[in-house]
């Protein structure tokens, strides 16, 4: 999305080609401010009686969509697309182009990504031509997705794990959608899982013994997030994050405005013992960060803080929460594959766990995981959690 192409609004997303045509349905870029409204609103109408749902508060939409909020913007560009049928919108999609990623991985792969749309193949098909045709137009030779924006937040297509709600930064959709998807020639790239955690799951003997004489040991040592030194123990989780990562599938490293605006995110929504950072001999080794699973907080608001739902909000986040997500955990790279970083893992997730069950909290997700990051995905089931949810990933040649 760049500068020169913005509207009056100084927000959106501008592409004034002809609007494709499919048996009814006509689709069209996002505009306007109404445009923009009617994007972050369409879910609802999928979704009105489906139980599981959650509406993502409007405003934390507008901010992740509006380039002039987001840092995503700073490396990337993208196109909002919305589906109409019979003067009703029935669908919207996104189509973007990330800097950072291609610059990694070289592969003129562009994304797309908030697929959401009624369950109608014509609508599916309109909505993801008009993206694959803007990447194309852009030299992208491979689309893949969903991402919303990018793998580092909403990632993949729910696949399986339909009858429970998603956590926060986690997405949902309808059974249909997968089938849908393929009929328009996509085939999958890659699962990711999330695990439910029961907090009161008790480690075995054999791990409480390890764990005990980790703690004893006079190397490493697990401390806090530390509000005061937030800025350095940010640049800690995120260099440990950027090496701990980067022979990941799709990696794409955070960047500093990025990180800036994580920073600002967990000095609202964390308590300090939130995240666990260890270290060995005085050098960062690995961390675990755990989120308040906001979702549980916003499930009655519709995604409105209008009148009351902000009160409301308010009093929830003084409590603490019914539930929690792992969204990050990582061992260096100089530790993966040797006895420590097994040992590493289990310690800064069993200090967040500690926290957690002192302030009363009995459930956890855990996620995600790559299908095939079988070592982390046996140090997980290993703690009891148990696999309730797939997402996939999803891709096609331009």
């Amino acid at each position: 999305m760049s500068k020169r192409e913005l509207p009056d609004e100084g927000t959106l997303p501008v592409f004034r080609k002809k609007a494709p045509e499919m048996r009814g349905v006509t689709v069209r870029p996002v505009e306007t401010a109404r445009d923009l409204e009617t994007f972050i609103h369409m879910p609802r109408l999928v979704y009105r009686d489906d139980p599981h749902w959650i509406a993502p508060l409007d405003l934390e939409r507008k901010e992740t969509l509006r380039m002039d909020k987001n840092p995503y913007f700073e490396h990337a560009e993208a196109r909002l697309f919305l589906a109409f049928k019979a003067q009703s919108c029935v669908g919207r999609i996104s189509a973007q182009i990330d800097q950072l990623y291609l610059g990694r991985h070289g592969d003129r792969t562009g994304h797309f990504g908030f697929l959401e749309a009624v369950d109608d193949r014509d609508v599916f098909a309109g909505l993801l031509t008009s993206a694959q045709s803007w990447l194309a137009r852009h030299d992208m030779t491979r689309v893949r997705g969903p991402f919303s924006f990018s793998i580092n937040e909403e990632t993949g297509l729910l696949i399986d794990g339909f009858d429970t709600p998603p956590s926060v930064m986690m997405g949902h959709a309808r059974p249909y959608y997968a089938e849908r998807l393929s009929e328009c020639g996509y085939t999958k790239a890659k699962d990711v899982i999330a695990y439910d955690y029961n907090m009161n799951t008790k480690v075995t003997q054999k791990q409480e013994r390890v764990l005990q004489r980790a703690r004893h040991s006079h190397s490493i040592t697990i401390r806090p997030l530390s509000k005061r030194h937030l800025d350095r123990d940010l640049g800690i989780i995120i260099t440990i994050f950027n090496d701990a990562w980067s022979h990941n599938w799709g990696f794409v490293p955070m960047t500093e405005a990025e990180i800036e605006h994580l920073g600002r995110v967990l000095r609202l929504l964390v308590r300090e013992e939130f995240i666990a950072i260890a270290e060995i001999r005085g050098e960062p080794a690995a961390m675990a960060v755990t989120l308040p699973n906001v979702n549980d907080w916003i499930a009655d608001l519709d995604g409105r803080l209008m009148p009351f739902g902000w009160v409301k909000l308010l009093r929830r986040f003084l409590s603490p929460p019914r539930s929690a997500r792992l969204p990050l955990m990582g061992v260096r790279k100089a530790y993966q594959g040797t006895l420590v970083g097994p040992l590493l893992t289990f310690m800064v997730i069993d200090t967040v766990r500690q926290y957690h069950l002192k302030r009363g909290l009995k459930k956890a997700e855990l996620s995600w995981v790559l299908e095939d990051n079988t070592a982390m995905r046996c140090m997980i089931e290993a703690f009891g959690a148990r696999a309730y949810k797939t997402y996939r990933i999803y891709e096609r040649a331009l």
